[in-house]
Parts: C-alpha cells; sequence; structure tokens
C-alpha cells in the first residue's frame, strides 16, 4: 500500500462512530429491554408503519408445547447490524419500525378465547394502517391473523413449512396449528389458488386433501431440490401475482439440523441458505405481513432456532419495509 493511499484510509476513518447506524451508538446487546432485532419498543399503535409482535400462545399444539416461550427467545437474540447485506435494504431507513410488544391473551387455559383475542388485536393494528410482522407462538395464530388482513379481500399466501397445516379439526377443535389455513380459506379470507406451500414431507401426507381440493399449490421437499431454488422463487411469484400477500414461516420447515427447537420437527428440510434465498426472491411483491411461528426453545438448548427466527423476521422484515414504503 503506498502512503497516499494510506493517508486517505486514515482521513476517512478517522471518526470512528458507526456509520449508517441510524442510531447515535451501537446498542449493548446484552443490556437493557431485549427487543425483536432490537429496535426501538413501542407500546402503542401508533406513528409506525410496521410493527413487530409477539404473540406468545400455543394451545393449538397436539403433542409437545413451548412455542409460547418463543418471542422472548427470539428478543433475547442480539443481530449485529442494520442492512441485508444481498440486498441492501435497511428497513429502518425506509419505515417507521418498532417491537409493539406482545399481544395480550386474556386466558391462557381456553383456545377459542385466545384466538378471538388475537384477531381482535390483529383488527386494531390493520385499522392503525400498520403493517405485522409476527413471532409465534404456534401455527394456529395465523387464521385469526388472516382473518384481519383479509377482511376486505382475501390474501395470497407464500408458506413455508413442513406440514400443510390444512386439515380437519382434532381434539373437538378446528383451531389448532394444524388447520390454520383450511379455517382461513373457509372464511374467505385466504384465496388458495394463490397459496404457494414449500417444503412438505412427512407422514401426515393424507390429511392434506383439502390443499389439492382448493386449488393451493402444494411443492414438496423433493420437488423443490428437483426444481431448484429460482425455479421455486418464479412458481410462487407467479401464483400470487401482484394482489395482496403474506408470508408464513413455520421453523419445521427447515431441516431439524438447523432449527431442532419446535413442536413437530420432520427431517429432510430445507437448509438455512435456502430458506434466506427464498424470502430474499419474493422481493417486489405485494406484501401486507408475515410471521414466523413454532420456535420452542426448550427443545434447543444451542439457541441456534430462536437465531434461525430472528434471522428469518429480518429477512422478511426487509421485504415488508421496501413493499411499505412503496405504498406511501
Amino acid at each position: 500500500m503506498d502512503n497516499s493511499k494510506l493517508a486517505a484510509l486514515r482521513k476517512k476513518y478517522a471518526n470512528h462512530a458507526p456509520e449508517s447506524e441510524g442510531r447515535d451508538e451501537y446498542v449493548v446487546p446484552y443490556a437493557g429491554l431485549p427487543t425483536f432485532l432490537q429496535l426501538p419498543h413501542q407500546a402503542e399503535l401508533q406513528d409506525i408503519d410496521v410493527a413487530l409482535i409477539g404473540v406468545p400462545f400455543d394451545l393449538g399444539v397436539y403433542n409437545r408445547p413451548g412455542a409460547r416461550f418463543g418471542p422472548r427467545a427470539i428478543r433475547n437474540v442480539s443481530l449485529f447490524g442494520s442492512m441485508n447485506h444481498h440486498s441492501k435494504i435497511e428497513p429502518c431507513s425506509l419505515c417507521r419500525i418498532a417491537d409493539v410488544g406482545d399481544v395480550h391473551i386474556t386466558h391462557r387455559y381456553n383456545l377459542d378465547q385466545g384466538i378471538r383475542d388475537i384477531g381482535a388485536y390483529y383488527h386494531r393494528v390493520l385499522d392503525a394502517g400498520i403493517v405485522p410482522l409476527s413471532a409465534g407462538g404456534d401455527h394456529s395464530i395465523t387464521h385469526p391473523i388472516l382473518r384481519a388482513l383479509g377482511r376486505d379481500h382475501p390474501v395470497g399466501l407464500v408458506h413455508v413449512d413442513a406440514h400443510c397445516d390444512t386439515g380437519p379439526g382434532m381434539g373437538k377443535s378446528e383451531f389448532y396449528h394444524g388447520a390454520p389455513f383450511r379455517n382461513a380459506v373457509l372464511d374467505g379470507v385466504l384465496d388458495p389458488e394463490r397459496t404457494i406451500q414449500i417444503g412438505i414431507r412427512g407422514p401426515s401426507e393424507p390429511v392434506w386433501a383439502f390443499s389439492y381440493d382448493s386449488g393451493m399449490t402444494v411443492i414438496h421437499i423433493e420437488k423443490f431440490v428437483e426444481m431448484g431454488i429460482d425455479q421455486v422463487i418464479q412458481k410462487a411469484r407467479e401464483v400470487v401475482g401482484d394482489g395482496p400477500t403474506y408470508i408464513s414461516f413455520d421453523v419445521d420447515g427447515l431441516d431439524p439440523v438447523y432449527a431442532p427447537g419446535t413442536g413437530t420437527p420432520e427431517v429432510g428440510g430445507l437448509t438455512t441458505r435456502e430458506a434466506q434465498a427464498l424470502i430474499r426472491g419474493l422481493r417486489g411483491l405485494n406484501l401486507v405481513g408475515g410471521d414466523v411461528v413454532e420456535v420452542a426453545p426448550q427443545y434447543d438448548p444451542t439457541t441456534n432456532t430462536a437465531r434461525v427466527g430472528a434471522q428469518m423476521m429480518f429477512e422478511i422484515l426487509c421485504l415488508l419495509a421496501e413493499a411499505r414504503a412503496g405504498r406511501q
């Protein structure tokens, strides 16, 4: 290196303050109140464009509980920096974003009341003109969220999961985590012909007849591998089109070597890199919300599953912020 180049570098980097951070200084990740992605906390549903919301609710699981602890585990994971290195999106430079806390569940032992509580909260979010990005909780939470988002016009869906979650009722309830998308279609808030389900696998295949009968596009993991990520992205964009679209990401869509902390793991799933590429490939769609669900941290002492949940939330947040900014 010649002396002139060294002098130029010294001049440029003489100020050691963080650049393009959007905040006065880096947040100390191990101190203070933990929030999603270390973003500001704001309890009021006002003066923000995108809300990060926790839904600590898992009364809809039929086997292994624990996803109620998912939001707290994800909040406890720190991500360093504010820019998506691939897309160069800095969400906070595009929109006003805050962690608005958790949905208040009025009765912790009543599944039906919990679903009503969640739905009522998201109607308030939509009334305030806010785009929601949520952390569950089990997958039953997505049904009441979609009932709010699709109240005026049914939405499309990009759904990453090991399971189609379009099964019949179980245990005398229709609201468990294996049926949110069946319920949403029957409620008229989800358009099945604009729905694509990616990563499907496992022995539950016989109960997913509703997906095929209603016109959903189902891509099993073997087809995913055969098609390749670029073709899957192209197919997803073709299916949802330019209408309002929701992203729902169940961490059991990933292989359990990447996300063991979940209630219904299925071997042979997506890698984290494939999942990131898939989400990034949805850039430019008319996105109106998203969620990351089924993080059950007690099954993963490494905290890797919570870290996966945080990273996928960030990937979705980048797209939601850009889409929201484009509609302003």
